[in-house]
């Protein structure tokens, strides 16, 4: 193995030289304003139209980022000529419904976290996007970082040996109260589909799709996960290795990940799915640290929002650092745990 002496520069091109496009926000939560704020302080996207349930709820947010327009119902935030992309903001038990009248439209799509409920409703909007040819995308913010990005070259170049061993934890606490989103079930509540989905993805995105799991988890109050904890293996380009992977809905853990192989290891920070500084540790050697990220943690949201416009602007349909058939087998897997635990 040869002995890093500096780590790669990464490639992600900065989120101001992707092409602009006229944004609408479909729900006006709390991610939705994250990511509306991060395009306007690091991008020439414009956050152009939003449409909510409540005509109220989507003229206040348009007055606080300066949309143009403001709908009270999402048929017609979708069916505005002008709008040239869709993000879906709304929580995951509604994404699937959603982010399908936006394909309907002819609208690209970049739909959050959890991409759906399950592998059915991803493969269904999936499906249903290739065959209109409509751009989709999950929006797992990590996956377009310019941290992340210098880990995949490492990653590639084989600079950590054989790969052994992958843990990400992803734990927050919120007090139990069964209305709250993440403690009902006909909103598709639990730690994973939420918080867990972080940690797998990680997992993914080091070794590629497990060919076998073991889980165990415990439920809360209401009947949905409230702890997760995963050791995947069976991994067909890592035969050896091992991601040991955590998430709770009721402690806020460390929230960091690493990757452990035969000549060395990443260590990532908490929070590891935010902007962070990356350290390399050889085996033998002397540690490799990146530089501290330039931006705030959820600001960090602009290279994804850059990312899906330059790959509307260039015609692409899929994006290649996360194509819709990863998202499918995440869903896939997300299904086998969810079944394991909550039955």
């Amino acid at each position: 193995m040869t002995i890093l002496s500096a780590l790669p520069t990464s490639r992600i091109p900065d989120p101001k030289a992707a092409p602009p496009l006229r944004w609408g926000i479909l729900a006006p939560g709390w991610i939705a304003r994250s990511f509306a704020g991060a395009l306007r302080a690091h991008t020439r996207q414009e956050v152009y139209a939003v449409g909510s349930r409540s005509q109220a709820s989507a003229d206040a947010f348009a007055r606080e980022f300066g949309a143009t327009k403001a709908y009270g119902s999402y048929e017609a935030l979708v069916s505005d000529p002008d709008v040239q992309a869709i993000y879906v903001a709304s929580p995951h038990s509604h994404h699937a419904a959603q982010a399908l009248l936006a394909i309907e439209a002819g609208k690209p799509v970049l739909v959050e976290k959890a991409f759906t409920r399950t592998a059915a409703e991803a493969r269904r909007l999936v499906d249903a996007a290739r065959a209109a040819g409509v751009p989709l995308m999950e929006a797992m913010w990590t996956r377009f970082l310019p941290c992340t990005d210098i880990v995949r070259q490492l990653l590639a170049d084989g600079a950590l040996g054989e790969l052994e061993t992958v843990h990400a934890d992803h734990g927050q606490y919120f007090a139990f109260d069964p209305a709250h989103r993440l403690y009902a079930p006909e909103l598709a509540g639990g730690a994973l589909l939420d918080l867990g989905i972080y940690p797998l993805s990680f997992a993914f995105f080091a070794l590629g799709t497990p060919g076998a799991l073991s889980v165990r988890g415990t439920l809360a109050q209401t009947g949905v996960d409230r702890q997760v904890s995963i050791v995947a293996d069976g991994f067909a380009a890592h035969p050896y290795a091992h991601a040991v992977l955590n998430t709770t809905l009721a402690a806020r853990t460390p929230t960091t990940a690493s990757i452990a192989g035969s000549e060395a290891r990443i260590e990532i920070p908490g929070p590891f799915y935010a902007p962070q500084r990356i350290t390399v540790i050889p085996r033998d050697g002397v540690p490799l640290t990146s530089e501290p990220p330039a931006i705030a943690v959820h600001e960090g949201l602009c290279h994804e929002g850059a990312h899906f416009a330059q790959l509307v602007a260039d015609g692409g349909l899929e994006s290649p650092l996360l194509p819709l058939d990863e998202t499918l087998s995440i869903m896939e897997t997300m299904d086998t745990i969810r079944a394991r635990v909550v039955g």
